[in-house]
């Protein structure tokens, strides 16, 4: 794993010019950043219709193929990415035991709990940030084992005890901050240890109390990279720690911004949504109010409908800012047009999410070999499930 590491190090150093920007911001100038370093790349992407960037959005086999006659070892990179999936046969639930989970939720859970079966080399479970216990549930009625979930919500620890009991689960909820010294009292030696998208730091607590308690076994999907307390990524392996990349919490969102099919509504909304924001920001700097972006707050999905207009005057009030007269259809029009500028840069960054998230894992993943572990990175489930699939696995060697 640290060779794997070490190769896609190498490419994302060399090819940092192509996902070191955030595509909203770099979306202010009108002439692509690549002109000079890559213009056939810059002529291919000005060329494409607003439905070629969506159909590329959703095809990343396509959009890679394309794109091959810009980047010449794009496909080797993409290959080198490439997981085997998970063999899960299904698992029959015990009536009540998939009580309050969503359908594609319930999807990710029963394949992260078929995977942590499968793999099973403790005597007990340790549920990291558990939530209501729903993967725990699972856990406990197929193992028979004795599940401990901690949980920082005293409501969803609460609400999740009395599921269990009422199932009649061994489960026992424990409140409790995953970043205390007494976080670590929650951990013994017996213990396989599970955490269905944990973010950022919650995970990386999680490997290093495993690995001081010596937990036999880990099964973990890692999220949210960014929710990090340290400015920049802290690398866990010795590769993780010599890197040079460096990566801001801007750059560790970018895994995070890959766009599975919501339907057309959703894009719709987004769509609306952006090209008002970007609106808005033209609008300000071109009529001299403001020079710099301001963050505007979220905005009701509703209050789209009422119009470009009625947001800025939405917009203007939240941030205390005098509205100029001027013709808001026309920054509307510009905004409309910067937003499909940001998505021709998003489809370029597209091409190195995966091996930014692959870099993360397989950081982790060596620190876990280093600490006297065997370690598999493997898909749990399909990307149009979840695109945070990717299940790390460890076992006390």
């Amino acid at each position: 794993m640290h060779t794997l590491f070490q190769t896609i190090d190498s490419y994302l150093l060399h090819h940092q010019a192509y996902w070191r920007f955030e595509p909203f911001f770099a979306s202010q100038n009108e002439q692509l950043p690549w002109q000079g370093l890559n213009p056939a790349l810059c002529a291919w992407l000005e060329q494409l219709s607003d439905q070629q960037i969506e159909h590329y959005q959703s095809d990343f086999a396509a959009l890679v193929q394309d794109c091959l006659a810009f980047f010449t070892d794009l496909k080797d990179f993409q290959q080198l990415l490439a997981l085997d999936t998970v063999s899960l046969g299904g698992l029959t639930l015990e009536r009540g035991i998939d009580s309050g989970v969503p359908g594609r939720k319930l999807e990710q859970i029963v394949a992260m709990g078929e995977s942590a079966l499968q793999l099973n080399a403790g005597e007990e479970w340790l549920e990291w940030c558990s939530g209501k216990g729903f993967l725990g549930r699972i856990l406990a009625s197929q193992s028979g084992q004795k599940v401990t979930s901690f949980e920082f919500q005293q409501s969803l620890c609460d609400a999740g005890q009395t599921e269990a009991d009422k199932q009649g689960l061994a489960m026992h909820f424990i409140q409790g901050d995953a970043f205390s010294p007494e976080a670590k009292l929650v951990f013994n030696p017996k213990q396989h240890a599970v955490a269905l998208h944990a973010c950022g730091d919650l995970h990386v607590t999680l490997l290093k109390h495993a690995v001081e308690q010596q937990l036999p076994a880990l099964t973990v999907s890692p999220c949210c990279y960014h929710l990090i307390n340290s400015t920049h990524y802290q690398g866990m392996s010795h590769v993780g720690k010599k890197s040079k990349l460096h990566l801001t919490k801007a750059e560790l969102r970018i895994p995070l911004q890959e766009l599975v099919t919501g339907g057309e509504r959703v894009k719709r909304h987004r769509l609306q949504e952006m090209s008002f924001r970007l609106a808005f920001d033209i609008m300000l700097r071109e009529q001299g109010v403001q020079d710099s972006y301001i963050p505007i707050p979220s905005i009701k999905k509703s209050q789209l409908g009422d119009g470009f207009t009625a947001f800025c005057h939405w917009a203007s009030e939240q941030k205390a800012i005098e509205l100029p007269s001027c013709d808001f259809e026309l920054y509307l029009e510009k905004g409309i047009k910067r937003f499909w500028r940001m998505e021709r840069l998003g489809l370029v960054q597209q091409l190195f999410r995966r091996g930014l998230e692959m870099w993360l894992v397989l950081d982790k993943a060596s620190y876990l070999q280093e600490s006297g572990y065997s370690v598999t990175i493997r898909d749990f489930c399909a990307r149009e499930v979840t695109p945070r699939n990717i299940l790390l696995q460890a076992t006390k060697i």
